[in-house]
């Protein structure tokens, strides 16, 4: 495993707990957690027995968004004399801490997000990569970034509005509002509320249990298949998944999954 600097990660029972890591600060986003989320979900991604991924924070908080400091920090990273070449560096300076959030999205295995307390700014973008997203009665979400003056860049306003709709985010985007776990609920932003932050822990370790018990190639094949669907046409979509199932149909996991049904057995499958 790698050594992680601001994230733990812990494997069990075929769950991969991802969990963020600097409860002194919120666990405000640095660029070294930005860093480290992603050679975390690339690491669960490649790991055989990791089936599917929890994803939390450690303290009072899931995060307060992007570490202020590291914005205040990027003027010296990107210096140069030449002001084509510091937009240049820039850009990719952006394009890259998108890069990070997408490794949710490009890892194989469902990633569960277990939101509690605050969820803020870039704390949005990081949950909108997640496939599911739960949270605790205490939770509150804000898209902040208009209230630092800037355009939040990093994957809210391209994938939230494909899960709660166009109108509520320029809502949320446009005003920086707080909303709390009902509302989040009635947007479907989350799929469910847990009471406690105990509560929200066992409940979405149980749910990532169910998952993980199931076949692993056809979990990897749906998680493939809707997040295609999401930016294709429909026709695309079924074409995708006809050459999938043309490569993947004939598994041992489809053997296993027959034989255990017809032996009113649970079924026991490879990683």
């Amino acid at each position: 495993m790698p050594v992680f600097e601001t994230v733990t990660v812990t494997v069990a029972d075929h769950v991969a707990t991802v969990r963020l890591n600097r409860p002194e600060k919120m666990n405000a986003m640095n660029l070294a957690m930005w860093h480290d989320i992603r050679r975390a979900f690339d690491y669960i991604d490649a790991l055989p027995e990791a089936r599917v991924a929890v994803l939390e924070g450690e303290g009072r908080a899931f995060t307060s968004g992007i570490d202020l400091q590291m914005m205040m920090g990027l003027s010296s990273q990107i210096q140069s004399d030449c002001d084509g070449r510091m937009r240049e560096s820039l850009r990719r300076v952006i394009l890259d801490l998108q890069d990070t959030l997408t490794s949710l999205e490009r890892c194989r295995k469902p990633v569960l997000a277990a939101v509690h307390g605050a969820c803020v700014g870039g704390g949005i973008d990081l949950i909108t990569c997640a496939d599911m997203r739960y949270c605790s009665a205490d939770a509150w979400f804000s898209i902040k970034e208009i209230d630092i003056g800037m355009t939040a860049d990093v994957g809210t306003l391209q994938r939230l509005p494909k899960l709660i709709g166009e109108g509520m985010v320029r809502e949320l985007a446009y005003t920086g509002r707080k909303f709390d776990a009902a509302e989040a609920k009635d947007v479907r932003l989350v799929n469910r509320v847990f009471e406690s932050p105990e509560a929200l822990r066992d409940g979405v370790r149980a749910i990532a249990a169910e998952i993980a018990a199931k076949a692993p190639l056809a979990v990897r094949g749906v998680k493939e298949m809707i997040t295609y669907a999401r930016d294709h046409t429909v026709a695309d979509g079924l074409n995708y998944n006809a050459t999938w199932n043309a490569a993947m149909l004939m598994s041992a996991d489809l053997q296993e999954a027959m034989m255990a049904g017809m032996a009113k057995r649970t079924p026991q499958f490879r990683d």
